[in-house]
């Protein structure tokens, strides 16, 4: 029988009605530009009375074209998983996670609008790295650079910083925005500022608890990330002798490793590499999370379904958000191909 997780700190309950495509608290649309921003606008003059949100309301517009890939030189988002609801459902706990902080810390710690601005729009643009150039033609799909994502990202944070007025945090956000990923390990990220180490701890957390409490986390584990992962070519164990020596040998066998990589990865980084910037969260819900109250739901729930084997009871199809006309279709068509291309057979069906 497999252990099913029940250490999460703040859990208690969750709306039973909640939505595919909405929160953890079943108020924001979290695949639309428009409603996430009006919840991040509200957070932030919150925070800020006076401070201007022009800067941050350009970053959401920039976004929207880039991911829809209508932004000049950029395709769009193709990636199935790692797609605009994702980024927009990260952005909010992220905004979230700073509003609880600067509401609870001692003046002298307090982030300030601008470190703010830049965790959010770290945020809007922490996965941008997947979305290829129009001159980049070495590549199918966004997913193919998974382990170099980040660095592209930062690339891009790079080039769009100047546009949003804060050029001078370049050197901030291009470091910060590796809390998110596992290019350069957590310990290696260079910051004088403690303000910026709290900033990247936060983008960490966020990412993190956004993607594993998403209603639909289960199927999309199954559909959509074990796609990835074999575009991105790390299916396979690296430099194994064996053709079939497999990391996931299909999106199930990702699902069955995902309670054990909870324990020993998510929750080692969240508790320890991030210091447990996670509660910072219980400050808005009297004491709750409700992001890890749906990431036990969940895992509660795959648990049980590992033990009795019965993957029929994962049946929720939620709506895919990126560029293209049809995701689900044209993905599965190019992991098919690379499938048979290794000569490993195809359990993505």
């Amino acid at each position: 029988m497999v252990n099913s997780p029940d250490f999460l700190p703040g859990s208690r309950s969750q709306p039973a009605d909640r939505r595919d495509d909405y929160d953890v608290t079943n108020t924001v649309n979290v695949a639309s530009v428009p409603a996430v921003r009006d919840a991040v606008q509200a957070l932030f003059e919150m925070m800020f009375p006076t401070a201007s949100f022009d800067p941050l309301w350009l970053a959401f517009h920039d976004f929207n074209l880039l991911f829809d890939g209508r932004l000049p030189g950029y395709r769009g988002c193709d990636t199935v998983y790692h797609d605009k609801q994702h980024t927009l459902d990260m952005t909010l706990a992220m905004t979230r996670l700073m509003a609880g902080y600067e509401s609870t810390c001692a003046e002298k710690d307090r982030l300030g609008p601008e470190r703010t601005m830049l965790g959010i729009i770290t945020a809007l643009f922490h996965d941008s790295g997947y979305i290829r150039r129009t001159d980049e033609l070495r590549w199918q799909n966004g997913a193919e650079v998974t382990s170099w994502h980040v660095s592209r990202g930062a690339e891009f944070l790079r080039t769009i910083l100047p546009r949003l007025g804060l050029e001078h945090w370049s050197e901030v956000a291009t470091r910060i925005v590796h809390f998110t990923g596992y290019e350069i390990d957590i310990d290696d990220i260079e910051l004088d500022d403690p303000n910026d180490i709290m900033v990247g701890h936060f983008l960490g957390t966020a990412d993190l608890m956004a993607q594993m409490a998403d209603r639909c986390y289960l199927e999309k584990c199954r559909d959509r990330l074990y796609s990835e992962f074999v575009l991105a070519g790390v299916t396979i164990k690296k430099d194994s002798i064996y053709i079939n020596d497999m990391n996931y040998s299909s999106g199930i066998d990702l699902l069955k490793k995902t309670p054990d990589f909870f324990q020993n990865m998510a929750m080692k980084r969240l508790n320890t590499k991030f210091n447990r910037a996670y509660q910072y969260i219980e400050v808005l819900y009297d004491g709750r999370n409700p992001y890890f109250e749906f990431i036990e739901k969940n895992l509660h729930y795959l648990c049980r379904i590992i033990d009795s084997g019965d993957w029929h009871e994962l049946r929720r199809s939620p709506p895919c958000y990126t560029a293209l006309d049809n995701p689900i279709q044209s993905v599965s068509a190019l992991v098919s191909q690379r499938l048979s291309d290794q000569h490993v057979p195809d359990n993505s069906k």
